[in-house]
């Protein structure tokens, strides 16, 4: 992973950066339904989890926007070349969850490979954090709730200073026109994340859950 300084005497948004960190801490959060029909069966098709699947797609469309990778790094802001994703494990034994993180591949098969490993070591262990230890700073919150589906979901800031990277959450599925559908909530920081932005996001992702047979192979 590389960290990639930020000219903010050449960079357009800098002043809109410098506001919303410096003069008007302002996160916001947006929720949408996601059409998740095509690849729900395509992975049943193959014998593939959703869940791995989900964090796969969100941490590849967040990796390709540079603006979403942003952090301030030695006094410098700057933005990571990729984040990995760090989500929850449910523990049945006691109703606990563990965070877990797995390192983010551009390949799907070599992600899902990751995480299949990551939860085979470290799945069952208890504790705020799992046994893989503290994530990489260059790491992004992700998670789910797989008991019920909501039409709005809101994250406060995780009382990191300066932390500008987004944090999701899903919902139970539900059915609407004979889809299978999925809540998505996106918490995100307004210094490096504008409405624009979340359009192309999720335009993204709504393709990449279109089209999983241009992902998965």
């Amino acid at each position: 992973m590389n960290f990639h300084k930020i000219d903010l005497k050449t960079w357009p948004p800098a002043q809109m950066f410098y506001y919303y960190s410096k003069m008007a801490v302002t996160t916001f959060s947006v929720n949408i339904s996601i059409d998740v029909t095509n690849t729900r069966k395509f992975l049943k098709e193959k014998n593939l989890k959703f869940f791995p699947a989900y964090v796969y797609i969100i941490s590849k469309n967040i990796s390709k926007e540079n603006n979403l990778c942003i952090t301030e790094k030695d006094n410098d802001v700057g933005f990571w070349d990729f984040l990995n994703p760090v989500y929850p494990q449910f523990h049945e034994d006691d109703k606990t969850t563990s965070l877990l993180w797995t390192e983010y591949s551009e390949n799907f098969e070599e992600f899902y490979e990751n995480y299949t490993e990551d939860i085979k070591n470290h799945g069952n262990s208890h504790g705020v954090l799992s046994s893989k230890g503290i994530p990489p700073e260059n790491s992004f919150v992700i998670s789910c709730i797989p008991w019920f589906t909501f039409n709005s979901f809101s994250l406060y800031n995780h009382g990191i200073k300066n932390y500008y990277f987004p944090s999701f959450e899903s919902g139970a599925f539900y059915e609407e026109n004979k889809k299978i559908l999925m809540p998505l909530s996106v918490t995100v920081h307004h210094a490096n994340t504008d409405g624009y932005l979340l359009k192309t996001l999720f335009e993204n992702i709504k393709k990449d859950f279109s089209e999983p047979y241009s992902w998965i192979k």
